[in-house]
């Protein structure tokens, strides 16, 4: 006697085989697939640089081995120094940098190549250094040096003050500061970048971005007493430093500015 009730051929019955292993398929894949994507959402360093799972104070040391390492750097941001807030935009190398200052009075292009610093601002900000008593003399002075690139002496007050702005080691060593307790904060992206973010203090200390990315750089910092926020791009990318043309520059002498 036939198994096949009455009616139904073999055909028939092969329909819902082939749609059972199809649905059987398909479950597995979605079942894979939710499985890889728990993994994914488990594990916050997959296709990281690993950093993200190192303690805080090891973060912090591969950060600053990084940037000490790099040939060069663009810096920007607001840092609060001495009273004054400065709003800069450096792309520092081994040999100089060059770039942008912002006070509250005015604002100047720094250049330093190797020992020679320039600053290049308007007549107003050098009648202000030549002492600010509106003399003819001064007024004089001042014009002659504004929109030029002024070689700055290097015993000059005005060297003192601003080379530093323009030395990679000494301005990354006064930013990267942290103070107070390290700990790991969450993941953040700066400029699209993954990072891993460090608190010192509970946060009052600073906190630190740090990439997820390839080399560990910092980049972003704010600094601790709302000293300011700045951030780090560009690292190991090519910084062209050149001395200005001469008709240029004006070579002051011994002293540029009237303060000593």
């Amino acid at each position: 006697m036939s198994a096949i009730p009455s009616g139904t051929s073999p055909r028939t019955l092969a329909v819902p085989r082939r749609a059972g292993r199809v649905l059987a398929v398909g479950a597995a894949c979605a079942g894979l697939a939710a499985a890889l994507a728990g993994c994914s959402e488990g594990d916050p360093d997959a296709g990281t640089n690993g950093v993200g799972k190192l303690p805080a104070a090891k973060i912090e040391s591969k950060a600053r081995a990084a940037a000490a390492q790099a040939r060069t750097v663009r810096l920007s941001g607001s840092v609060v120094s001495q009273g004054g807030t400065y709003k800069l935009d450096m792309r520092l190398a081994g040999n100089g940098a060059k770039g942008r200052l912002t006070t509250k009075q005015s604002a100047f292009g720094l250049l330093r190549v190797d020992d020679a610093l320039y600053l290049k601002a308007d007549a107003a900000f050098w009648a202000g250094e030549k002492g600010g008593s509106g003399s003819g003399h001064d007024a004089s002075a001042a014009e002659k040096l504004g929109g030029k690139y002024v070689k700055v002496p290097a015993a000059d007050p005005v060297y003192k003050r601003f080379s530093g702005f323009t030395d990679k080691d000494v301005l990354l060593g006064s930013v990267l500061g942290l103070h107070g307790k390290l700990a790991t904060g969450g993941r953040n992206t700066v400029d699209g970048v993954r990072t891993i973010r460090l608190t010192a203090g509970a946060g009052s200390g600073g906190t630190l971005d740090v990439s997820l990315e390839g080399t560990p750089y910092p980049l972003r910092l704010q600094r601790a007493g709302d000293a300011g926020t700045v951030t780090l791009a560009d690292w190991d990318k090519a910084v062209d430093l050149k001395a200005p043309d001469k008709s240029q520059v004006v070579d002051y002498g011994k002293q540029v500015s009237g303060k000593g």
